[in-house]
């Protein structure tokens, strides 16, 4: 069964930065891509970051420029470094896996409030 385990989110101030963490019970070697999604209040489960397993990134236009995703397949681990956070980047943060099969695994998420 495949577990994944968010951390790192939190109150932060517009213009800070904030580094995401998710840990997985899987080799993430084995998936075909690890991504990051997010929740606002009211509104759709959006996708704001993925890796492939060949490490190529995709990012939403949202935070292109802003937002890191990255994989330490020794570790099992995917992270998004966001800076320059915003208010509308307020959500609840979702880590995503999808296998070869395309059966898709979500982690708890992790609750990033930006606000003064």
């Amino acid at each position: 069964q495949v577990q994944l385990v968010e951390s790192g989110g939190g109150l932060v101030q517009p213009g800070g930065s904030l580094r995401l963490s998710c840990a997985a019970s899987i080799s993430i070697f084995s998936m075909n891509s690890m991504r990051w999604y997010r929740q606002a209040p009211g509104k759709e489960r959006d996708l704001v970051a993925a890796i492939t397993r060949g490490a190529t990134t995709t990012y939403a236009d949202s935070v292109k420029g802003r937002f890191t995703i990255s994989r330490d397949n020794a570790k099992n681990t995917v992270a998004l470094q966001m800076n320059i956070l915003k208010p509308e980047d307020t959500a609840v943060y979702y880590c995503n896996a999808l296998d070869d099969g395309w059966n898709a695994y979500w982690g708890q998420g992790t609750q990033v409030t930006v606000s003064s």
